[in-house]
Formats: structure tokens, C-alpha cells, sequence
């Protein structure tokens, strides 16, 4: 299942078209901001997806009858653009286990890369949902390989991919790469292009650099 939330009239759009426009990226501290706030909304949306249970409350006036989340989901991202993701997420699911994943693009003389996993700090996955975030997919090789990376950590019930721009290419990638019988896509917008380099076009740039400041690499 893949889920296009820019597809709906909300405020999630706002936020998308800030993220996307050259002269508010330059305020990092906003862009991460929005990052979060767009992980937020998404955290409010996916839940609707899970498992709930009765429980009853105790009020100073008497007792509510409820529904809570039967568990928490476990937060996975990949490093380093997905953290104000994740802690839109986090604000949201703020009971929920956590993982973090350190994935690299490593280039060749001729330009060409593959994505490395450097580490992976995870709880034990079996029977759980995972949400992973990152904001963008473009190739989906860092989607592929963390899933892979995560598989070693148990079989989670179902996951989660969560990213602010994706393309028909990176889905195609995931697709092909896993089952979808378990695994729902949540994007803010599939955009049309994707570059040689493995860029999104019309995207938003790099979202590491843009959050936190550019990197050598």
C-alpha cells in the first residue's frame, strides 16, 4: 500500500512547500521544523493503522471507557537527515522503542555509489511494528539496505516506510526488494524525475545539509 498525503488539502502541504523553496531552506532551523512537524502529521495518520484495546480510566469525577494503543511502534531512521523526522514521530509515539541506522552513498573513481551500513542500534523486532523515516526516496537503495540490516534484528508484524519525497523508481526498488503484504509507503509527494546521481527532481536538495550544515565527504 502506498499512501500520498500531499494528494489531500491540508496543512501537511504548507509545510511541504516550505521544505521545497530555496530562500526558506536557508533557515535551518525551520527547515528541521517542518521536518518534524510533517513527521508529526505523518505519526497521526499511521496510527489510525494500528491495534487498539478497551481500557477503562479513572477521572477525579468517575470512569472513561477508552481505546489505546494495544503496543508502540518501534522508530527506526537512517541517519542524519531523518532525525527531525524521527522526532516529529517521537512526539507522537513517545513511548516507542527506537533504532538508529548509519547508511552512507560510498563513491567510486567514475561517480557511481552504493549505499554502506556502517551500524545499526536496534531492540529485537519480532511481532512489532517498525516505522522507518527518512525524507527522501529517491534510488531506495538506503530504504533497501536498511530493511535488510533491520532483518537481522527479528520479523517485525508489519512496517512502516515514512519519507517526505519519494519516486516511482525508489518504490519500484522497494517493491521489487520485499513483500508488500506487510509494508506500507507513506510519502508526502512521488515527484517525477530522478537524476543520474540519484537525485529527486524537482525535490528539495539534500536534507542532511540543508538540517545540519554540509558535510565533507
Amino acid at each position: 500500500m502506498i499512501v500520498e498525503l500531499g494528494k489531500q488539502n491540508s496543512i501537511f502541504n504548507t509545510f511541504l512547500s516550505e521544505v521545497r523553496d530555496v530562500n526558506i531552506q536557508k533557515d535551518s532551523m525551520r527547515f528541521r521544523k517542518n521536518l518534524e512537524r510533517m513527521g508529526e502529521i505523518f505519526a497521526y495518520e499511521i496510527s489510525k493503522k494500528l491495534d487498539y484495546k478497551d481500557v477503562d480510566v479513572e477521572t477525579p469525577l468517575g470512569v472513561a471507557h477508552t481505546k489505546v494503543l494495544k503496543q508502540q511502534p518501534v522508530l527506526a531512521t537512517i541517519l542524519r537527515a531523518g532525525l527531525p523526522l524521527h522526532g516529529g514521530l517521537l512526539n507522537f509515539f513517545d513511548r516507542a522503542e527506537n533504532a538508529f541506522v548509519s547508511a552512507y552513498r560510498k563513491y567510486d573513481s567514475d561517480g557511481e555509489f552504493v549505499i554502506k551500513l556502517d551500524y545499526i542500534s536496534s531492540p529485537c523486532l519480532d511481532g512489532k511494528t517498525v516505522i522507518i523515516s527518512d525524507p527522501m526516496l529517491a534510488s531506495g537503495g538506503s530504504f533497501v539496505a536498511t530493511l535488510k540490516g533491520l532483518q537481522e534484528k527479528g520479523t517485525p508484524a508489519h512496517i512502516h516506510i515514512v519519507s517526505i519525497l519519494a519516486t516511482d523508481e525508489g518504490i519500484r526498488n522497494i517493491k521489487k526488494n520485499f513483500s508488500l503484504r506487510n509494508l506500507t509507503i507513506w510519502t508526502g509527494c512521488i515527484d517525477d524525475e530522478l537524476t543520474a546521481k540519484a537525485y529527486i527532481v524537482p525535490g528539495l536538495g539534500d536534507a542532511g545539509d540543508l538540517a545540519f550544515g554540509k558535510k565533507e565527504d
